[in-house]
């Protein structure tokens, strides 16, 4: 199959690693992607956050910023448009952002199918968390993306409900999970585990660090901490909320029990994330897949997470991972300190946690197959197919 893949994505975060995996994902399974997206994308180095694009944005007033955005589409839908007179392509995939219309006019255009992968509510979050000049126009746009779209993609449940909610028939939306590389976290790997010997026990947390992550509960539970073994956190990842981090350890005396790898290479990732004994999740926006918790999974760690209908649609409480009511730091110390004293336990939530990205195919190539399937579908008029890994089995 050769599917034209559009997106809008400047910085190279975590979005790129849903990009590029599933793109390596299809093109490993023998179909041809041919990708469209800004320059910017192209010259920007992992961890950076979109340089001079996302600068000129926030130099902008926010009135005009989003103008700006939408204004793009043109451009971007006529780049679009040429390549996809060029190639003779079997169905137009797009990461879906907010006020990027070149998908949808490109789709109808060509009458290629289009299929539209959606992470989050763009117009609520972006209105809820960065502000919005235009939160109607943001709004219509969302939607319009959402109904052109022949088959929606959210990552969860719940954002199938945001999407259903929008006007999307329930018979052209298909959840598909975010996954992992599986040959990246073998069965070795998930294995190791920490005895009743240890000296510490290393609570860890991998991704973008920001404020609402909540990780200065975890730092000031660390300096209140009194079990037999002491506890460290590792932190993979940069962000905001570093140096603040930093200065609340140093100020309570954990400094040395409070490390931050910094940016890590991806390749590296599984190893760090085999170095935690017990891996957080201390919030999560109501929506998201979140990456982290599937990486957990995979690498057989002990979970802790709160419980949240996104994050059951991954995991259940006492067989693949200890839940907390969100917000409750108590209840998340109590699940912490449980863990922490018992290794059996954390094997066990591990293994189970583990065996259930395999049994379901939590996986980019798993991803890969579904896509082409339902674009196969599309492409010859038939009914979707059913995709077993969006099934809360959890």
């Amino acid at each position: 199959m050769k599917l034209l893949y559009s997106h809008r994505i400047a910085s190279r975060d975590g979005q790129a690693v849903h990009l590029e995996s599933l793109i390596a994902a299809l093109r490993g399974e023998g179909h041809e992607v041919v990708v469209v997206g800004p320059s910017a994308y192209a010259e920007a180095r992992f961890g950076e956050d979109g340089g001079w694009v996302t600068r000129l944005r926030r130099a902008l007033p926010r009135a005009i910023a989003e103008l700006a955005e939408l204004a793009y589409a043109i451009p971007a839908a006529l780049r679009l448009d040429r390549i996809a007179r060029a190639g003779q392509f079997d169905a137009l995939y797009e990461r879906y952002n907010l006020f990027h219309l070149a998908g949808a006019l490109v789709a109808r255009r060509h009458r290629l199918p289009f299929l539209l992968e959606v992470n989050s509510p763009l117009a609520e979050e972006r209105a809820r968390f960065g502000g919005l000049a235009w939160p109607a126009l943001a709004r219509w746009v969302e939607r319009f993306i959402w109904r052109r779209a022949d088959l929606v993609l959210p990552v969860t449940e719940v954002l199938a409900e945001y999407v259903r909610a929008a006007g999307v028939p329930a018979e052209r939306i298909v959840v598909v999970p975010n996954g992992i590389d599986s040959e990246a976290f073998p069965e070795n790997l998930a294995s190791r585990q920490s005895g009743e010997e240890a000296e510490e026990i290393v609570l860890g947390f991998i991704g973008f660090v920001r404020e609402w992550h909540g990780l200065e509960t975890v730092v000031q539970g660390i300096a209140s901490w009194q079990g037999r073994q002491r506890l460290a956190l590792v932190v993979v990842g940069e962000g905001p909320a570093r140096p603040g981090l930093e200065r609340l350890a140093a100020d309570l005396g954990v400094a040395d029990r409070v490390r931050f790898t910094g940016l890590a290479p991806r390749k590296d990732v599984p190893r760090l994330i085999s170095s935690f004994d017990i891996a957080l999740q201390p919030a999560a926006v109501p929506y998201a897949c979140p990456l982290k918790l599937v990486e957990y999974m995979a690498a057989g760690r002990a979970i802790v997470a709160p419980d949240q209908p996104n994050i059951r649609e991954l995991v259940a409480h006492e067989r693949t991972a200890l839940l907390f009511p969100p917000g409750d730091v108590t209840a998340m110390w109590t699940a912490i300190a449980r863990l922490a004293g018992d290794s059996s336990l954390r094997a066990r939530l591990g293994a189970a946690a583990r065996a259930e990205v395999l049994a379901r195919d939590l996986t980019w190539t798993g991803n890969a197959r579904r896509i082409v399937a339902v674009a196969a579908a599309l492409r010859s008029k038939a009914a979707p197919v059913s995709v077993p890994a969006s099934a809360g089995t959890a």
